[in-house]
């Protein structure tokens, strides 16, 4: 094993190496094994107040309405100890710190993400595991990024590589995990990312499988059944879901802007309330998307019955999760989706005596409303052929998804939901175009280390110094303590030929190590000259100088040298 030290010069470059596909690994299997345990204490809860896990008609009227506000009560208690402030998670918050903290995720955080989400699925909550699951995962494997002290570009790396594990680790979808972090996490797709992300896909998905066994969650679904004579209905469904994915977009981030001015305890018992008592009245549409999809394809109901299934996993998600419950959005997406396409292949069996098929209709609602939610037509194609293990339901799928996204998108104007809640939140995620490219370069990898250091002196001997120095040396002058600033003397030519040298002097800013070219190229560009110094543990430990003409170079030419 190469010396840490090589290790992170190594990974500051956005290349391909082992060393990194390596650290994906271990992030991985840290990241499966707190999934692991992350399950297991919901199945551990809930097996002491329910016959069968998620099946809450067990329950009676009563104590379907305590439930959340228990649930709710003890999240509250928990995040008390931990502080308030720290009861911020989930996939926005997770952009947010890919954004503002190269994707290190405050541990306080991370435990109130566990506890908070474990006790708001056991208790009935419709929020789904995928929000805890990036959230987790980033965490396990910024940490070690975080730990070694690797560079900014690396640690966002594992960050992505995290959120993989977690999500194949939840479903078992190793593909749509890694769909998932390139089209909605990271925005882009680059063979240095997208290798390690994969290798920690696998690893959470064969970790998990070999716990919990290889099925999926969604083993009632039969061989599809559509054919292009049924693609008239699927357009339909297509339309709706559009329609609906607009609606539970704009309540949803109008309720988290409208709710923010009220204390969390408030928020929290409300969410409890409306929850427990739609519980109370339709039990199907609590808990996570599992029960209400079985329920809607299992049971032979009536159309009017599963539009208010609909109606009440609508308004118990946008409530819980508008409202700041822990737990993720995709879940009740993925319920809801399934739910109305459902209810549309019921309506047109009922009324036009046709013969569709439930599951394909399941399905085909499950792809369409998550692409026009989520605003992410790729990952809801290959979710559901992996949720499906259907390759026939591929081309009924791009027309509802299509037709989904073009509704909701082009006639409403809709945008991803997780893009409008941290909009709404105030959340900073975007990146400017530069900053995003120089994101991917460590400054240590292009660094210049060959230094010669010198102390203040007159000008006649820093000439001295420059011409003694070998032709590749910075020579610095490092000005004594109090302040120890770093000051770099670079020769310019002379108006004359037989004229000394004249010596130009920059003044050095200081930056860690870790840092991106992103961070120099923020603190350079209004001067548009100089460099920066970057050190390791104290400012005075200086490892190295970085140019902006170095970063000039880079943004024109598309290469480090």
């Amino acid at each position: 094993m190469m010396p840490l030290y090589s290790l992170k010069k190594h990974l500051a470059l956005p290349k391909t190496s082992w060393q990194l596909c390596l650290l994906a690994a271990i992030g991985g299997i840290a990241s499966a094994g707190l999934i692991i345990l992350f399950t297991a204490s919901i199945d551990f809860i809930q097996q002491w107040y329910l016959p069968q896990k998620e099946d809450y008609t067990s329950l009676d009227v009563l104590s379907r309405f305590h439930l959340p506000i228990i649930g709710a009560l003890l999240i509250l208690l928990f995040a008390k100890v931990t502080g308030f402030e720290y009861l911020r998670t989930g996939i926005p918050f997770v952009l947010h710190r890919l954004k503002v903290a190269h994707g290190v995720i405050p541990v306080r955080n991370t435990l109130n993400q566990f506890v908070g989400s474990v006790l708001s699925l056991a208790s009935g909550f419709s929020v789904g595991r995928e929000g805890p699951a990036v959230h987790l995962g980033a965490a396990c494997s910024s940490f070690i990024g975080s730990y070694l002290k690797l560079p900014h570009n690396a640690i966002r790396t594992l960050c992505a590589c995290g959120i993989a594990a977690g999500i194949s680790a939840t479903f078992n979808t190793p593909l749509a995990a890694v769909i998932f972090v390139m089209e909605v996490i990271m925005r882009e797709y680059k063979v240095h990312v997208f290798i390690p992300v994969m290798i920690a896909s696998i690893i959470g998905s064969v970790i998990t499988s070999h716990v919990f066994g290889p099925s999926h969650k969604f083993e009632y679904f039969s061989k599809i059944a559509i054919n292009v004579a049924d693609y008239p209905l699927v357009i339909v469904l297509g339309l709706l879901l559009g329609v609906i994915a607009f609606t539970f977009n704009r309540y949803l981030t109008l309720i988290i802007k409208h709710s923010s001015q009220y204390h969390i305890v408030s928020r929290f018992l409300t969410a409890a309330i409306i929850t427990g008592a739609l519980g109370a009245i339709i039990p199907h549409a609590m808990g996570t998307d599992i029960t209400a999809i079985a329920f809607a394809i299992d049971s032979n109901v009536q159309y009017q019955l599963l539009l208010g299934l609909v109606v009440a996993k609508f308004v118990m998600s946008i409530v819980a999760l508008g409202l700041g419950i822990p737990g993720g959005i995709i879940g009740p997406i993925v319920s809801i989706g399934a739910i109305s396409g459902v209810c549309v292949a019921a309506m047109s069996n009922q009324l036009f005596m046709q013969d569709a098929l439930l599951t394909d209709y399941a399905l085909m609602g499950m792809a369409g409303f998550m692409a026009a939610t989520l605003n992410a037509p790729l990952a809801a194609l290959i979710a559901v052929v992996e949720l499906s293990n259907q390759l026939e339901i591929i081309v009924p799928a791009m027309v509802v998804i299509t037709t989904a996204s073009l509704t909701s998108g082009q006639l409403f104007g809709n945008r991803s939901v997780l893009v409008m809640q941290l909009e709404v939140q105030g959340l900073i995620y975007r990146h400017p175009p530069i900053e995003k490219s120089l994101q991917r370069i460590g400054a240590m990898g292009v660094m210049h280390e060959s230094l010669t250091i010198i102390s203040p002196s007159n000008d006649s001997s820093y000439i001295e110094t420059i011409n003694n120095a070998p032709a590749d040396n910075f020579v610095i002058v490092k000005s004594n303590p109090p302040d120890a600033t770093f000051t770099l003397l670079l020769p310019q030519h002379a108006a004359l030929s037989d004229s000394p040298p004249i010596v130009k002097q920059h003044q050095l800013k200081p930056l860690s190590y870790q840092v991106s070219l992103a961070q120099a190229y923020a603190l350079l560009k209004d001067t548009r000259e100089g460099g920066v110094y970057l050190y390791d543990t104290n400012k005075d430990n200086i490892v190295g100088v970085l140019m902006f003409e170095q970063i000039r170079y880079y943004l024109i030419e598309g290469k480090t040298n």
